[in-house]
């Protein structure tokens, strides 16, 4: 081993370590961009999707050097194959760690590029997990009196960058693009916030519970996301609605409880953030119990508690660069417009849930 090579190691190595630490608190971020298609039989016509966003839809796994071939960009990628006929580009520019303000300076405006080819038909976009993730640690670490500022400021961060990527997307994609997407937030660690904090309400000088803090600020930002999208030409993938609720009526309401989640068009965020954290707040359950009905359930959240499950290998997509390849779909028609497994694994959830909204024709 040349000397050259041996101090280039030692110096990498250091990196490594750190980017593995893990993304919910850390200021690390990390490049995992994919490209892949969905090769269909009997078709050489092929269009392309362009999903930009940060570890949600990058597919991320704990690794630095890999992803999950089939998150939930990818998934969408198989329902559109099999609804166009046609071949399927899935490019995933995304960076695992990064705060909206990232996604949309590094990614979605550096990158725009990908969403301008001739053939891009969908762009979709996720961002403001880790707003909230940092904001969240920090107040978990507080003592004496809490502050609530950090809260506070995710949730203008937020609203400023998912208002400008839909901006920026409607002036730069390319102008055949038949649907844009925003995805919105699940509630990692729900359950684990289910206790009271270290800090002290001002007001009250007592603790408050962590769930009663964090919970109104991810409806408010979720109510934003939806809501924006409807003033902006995009649809929602509700994710909360998704994650939170199971896939049947467990309170009695005659209504399925994912369903009486999801936000509703032209309802006022007053209403909906009661229904959310109110209303319906006894239906909501931590997506690593993700019940599909009263006797069975399947985890959606990896063992970090925050990064969604999935199906299937993974490709490279990190440090050492990423992915291009191609491959058959794992299915190649859905009977009811749903995969066997749609609703048993996090990333397939939301692919389906994008789904929802393809246009019938390229």
């Amino acid at each position: 081993m040349s000397i050259r090579f041996r101090n280039s190691l030692r110096t990498f190595l250091p990196t490594l370590a750190l980017l593995a630490l893990g993304s919910e608190a850390t200021a690390s971020t990390l490049n995992q961009n994919v490209s892949w298609t969905i090769d269909r039989a009997g078709t050489t016509t092929k269009y392309r999707t362009v999903a930009y966003g940060d570890s949600i839809f990058a597919g991320y796994n704990g690794s630095v050097s890999s992803a999950a071939k089939y998150s939930a960009p990818t998934v969408n990628a198989e329902y559109l194959s099999a609804q166009w006929g046609t071949d399927i580009e899935n490019v995933r520019r995304t960076k695992s760690g990064a705060v909206a303000s990232d996604v949309y300076n590094n990614k979605i405006v550096a990158e725009r590029s990908y969403m301008q080819a001739s053939n891009t038909r969908v762009v979709s976009f996720e961002m403001c997990g880790n707003d909230g993730l940092q904001a969240r640690s920090a107040f978990k670490s507080q003592s004496g009196t809490c502050d609530y500022s950090g809260l506070t400021a995710a949730e203008n961060s937020c609203k400023t960058y998912v208002t400008a990527a839909m901006d920026y997307i409607n002036a730069n994609a390319y102008a055949g693009v038949k649907l844009k997407v925003v995805s919105n937030l699940h509630y990692p660690g729900y359950a684990a916030d289910n206790v009271q904090s270290s800090c002290k309400d001002a007001s009250t000088g007592a603790t408050v519970k962590m769930q009663d803090k964090f919970l109104p600020a991810l409806a408010r930002m979720n109510f934003m996301m939806c809501d924006m999208a409807r003033q902006k030409g995009f649809t929602c993938a509700d994710n909360f609605a998704q994650y939170m609720g199971a896939d049947y009526d467990s309170n009695g309401d005659a209504l399925v409880d994912s369903d009486a989640l999801r936000y509703v068009a032209g309802e006022t965020q007053a209403s909906y953030v009661t229904r959310i954290t109110s209303t319906l707040r006894s239906t909501l359950r931590d997506a690593n119990t993700h019940f599909v009905s009263a006797s069975s359930s399947y985890d959606y959240i990896q063992s970090d508690d925050t990064h969604p499950t999935y199906n299937g290998s993974t490709v490279s997509a990190g440090l050492f660069g990423g992915t291009t390849g191609s491959g058959a779909a794992r299915y190649t028609s859905f009977s009811g417009g749903k995969s066997p497994i749609w609703n048993q694994y996090g990333h397939e959830r939301i692919g389906w849930a994008v789904s929802t909204y393809n246009p019938a024709t390229p």
